[in-house]
């Protein structure tokens, strides 16, 4: 790996974990999230990655990088699902909030790099964006969104979730090593 894509890595890496770390601050620093504000951030972090997922499946050219985005569109639908079925049973509305937004502003600056690249360098760029964040989602959903909510079912579907984002992320390092060299 040359410098350029050495500090292009480390430049995604970065900026996933200014948005996140960013995010959980403002987070903090405003009155606890409501359930409501919770489901939202989490809505909105699955939907970020299915919509990396899908730029994906139209541009990757590694079959390792294709399948990796085809089973990021499968789980995060399948969590919204749960996540919305859960939201209508217990008639919460997801309500955006400073977290949320914070998190699309991030993600759009990553849909237009990934949209400008090609080939390899897609590929690469692709994946260690995932890795990048799932590492950020992992912490947020430990370390914010778990301690803030107050209903027992939706803690427990955010608890659920971890472990399949702890497996992406390992799949996504996995991957991450195939491509980059």
């Amino acid at each position: 790996m040359n410098t350029i894509e050495k500090q292009m890595k480390k430049g995604v890496l970065v900026l996933m974990g200014m948005v996140l770390i960013g995010a959980a601050a403002i987070a903090q620093g405003n009155p606890k999230l409501s359930d409501a504000e919770v489901a939202m951030v989490a809505v909105v972090a699955n939907q970020i990655d299915i919509s990396y997922a899908e730029i994906a499946k139209k541009k990757a050219r590694n079959k390792e990088v294709k399948k990796f985005a085809e089973t990021m569109l499968n789980d995060h639908n399948s969590v919204l699902g749960l996540a919305g079925e859960l939201a209508k049973k217990l008639g919460v509305t997801p309500k955006a909030n400073a977290v949320s937004k914070s998190l699309l502003e991030g993600a759009e600056k990553i849909k237009k790099d990934l949209m400008s690249k090609k080939g390899k360098d897609f590929d690469r760029y692709y994946i260690d964006n995932e890795v990048a964040y799932h590492e950020a989602v992992i912490g947020a959903v430990e370390g914010l969104l778990i301690p803030e909510t107050e209903n027992k079912e939706l803690r427990d579907l955010l608890k659920t979730a971890v472990p399949i984002f702890k497996t992406h992320l390992k799949h996504a390092k996995s991957v991450q090593e195939k491509v980059s060299k």
